[in-house]
């Protein structure tokens, strides 16, 4: 699945830690989601969806 984490997470000057402590998730599983290795949880992606601002349509694409 792609998505737009990586580019959202930079647009606002954190690093994967960063992201991941706001999450509550390690920063090898923010890799992963921004790789496209790890499809997050229907509750994660609505956390990121709130970090970001955005409807989770617009993180990710199938």
């Amino acid at each position: 699945m792609k998505n737009a984490i990586r580019d959202r997470r930079v647009a606002l000057g954190w690093t994967q830690a960063d992201l991941a402590e706001q999450l509550g998730v390690s920063r090898q599983t923010v890799n992963a989601i921004e790789t496209g290795k790890y499809d997050p949880s229907l509750p994660l992606a609505f956390k990121l969806a709130s970090l970001f601002a955005a409807r989770i349509e617009e993180l990710f694409e199938p």
